[in-house]
């Protein structure tokens, strides 16, 4: 049985500051001053949330890919999206492949005005790696790191604005920082199991033993049918309990992912749903973000006691 999450609480309260919707009135390459407001576009909601807090007030973000039923693999882009990105004065797009269509647009309306940030390019990752830089703690600093530069060059009159609020920012992401580490002390070493690569670096950073053999985690991720050998060593492994918890994304679940939840909750694994975009889009990147944690942390906490206890 899936481990009640307290992201689906989280979802009955109204929060403010992630995601700021619209796109304001701006000028091509202007600033924040005489009442115009730089015109950001990111192309999913977590770069969004991020984005509209440390642009604050001097900014008017839009993100694109918010659906929470939706698989943001699949998003078709509209005329609105189009004029979005063409009166842009800032883009951020996650890259590696992941939003292929904003590269489309991108290459559709081009302007010598415009400054795009491909995360994928900052980070120094390429089409074929794991894209899902928004759950590595590390690349989320890197990136905030770079927007706060980007927003400072584009409109200097607001740099020291941006940078309070690059400040405000690092302070909001302690909880976030915090749980991570909790986690990390309390459970690393804990063997688990992912269905695909969006858990990957969030692994990493808490500290856990992911064992799912990770063709099988790519192949998902990337929306093919994974090696048969995988299949049955990933069955093999919830089978035989050597898996702890079993991390699956809410958003991308496919025949292949369903069995794997029921033969989890036949052997009384614990299972833990995460998602690609943030839930409910109307929180902020850091409210949902350590509301997973949280998730996971009492998930790990139900399945056996800490390994350093």
């Amino acid at each position: 049985m899936d481990i009640p999450t307290f992201s689906t609480r989280l979802a009955l309260v109204a929060v403010c500051g992630g995601l700021l919707l619209g796109c304001g009135s701006s000028t091509p390459g202007g600033s924040g001053h005489a009442g115009h407001r730089l015109a950001v576009v990111a192309a999913e909601n977590f770069w969004g949330s991020i984005a509209g807090q440390l642009g604050g007030s001097e900014v008017s973000v839009t993100s694109v890919v918010s659906d929470p039923n939706a698989d943001p693999h699949d998003y078709q882009s509209s005329a609105a999206t189009a004029r979005a990105f063409a009166t842009a004065d800032y883009v951020i797009v996650n890259g590696a492949g992941y939003d292929g269509w904003a590269d489309s647009l991108l290459n559709a309306n081009p302007s010598s005005t415009r400054t795009v940030l491909d995360v994928a390019d900052l980070l120094g990752r390429k089409e074929g790696d794991n894209p899902h830089f928004w759950y590595s703690p590390t690349d989320v600093e890197n990136v905030a790191d770079r927007i706060t530069r980007d927003l400072e060059s584009i409109d200097g009159a607001d740099g020291a604005a941006f940078a309070r609020q690059r400040t405000s920012f690092e302070a909001a992401l302690q909880p976030y920082h915090a749980r991570i580490a909790e986690i990390r002390q309390r459970f690393g070493g804990t063997k688990v199991a992912a269905t695909e690569s969006i858990f990957v670096s969030m692994a990493g950073a808490l500290g856990l033993d992911l064992i799912s053999p990770p063709e099988f985690m790519k192949a998902v991720a990337e929306g093919n049918d994974p090696p048969a050998s995988s299949v049955s060593a990933f069955h093999e492994q919830l089978q035989s309990g050597q898996a702890k918890l079993l991390v699956y994304n809410r958003q991308t679940a496919t025949d292949v992912t369903t069995t794997l939840r029921q033969i989890a909750a036949q052997q009384h694994i614990p299972v833990v749903g995460v998602t690609e975009t943030m839930q409910p889009p109307t929180t902020s990147f850091q409210l949902w973000m350590t509301a997973q944690l949280a998730d996971i942390e009492n998930a790990l906490a139900a399945a056996a006691p800490s390994p350093s206890s």
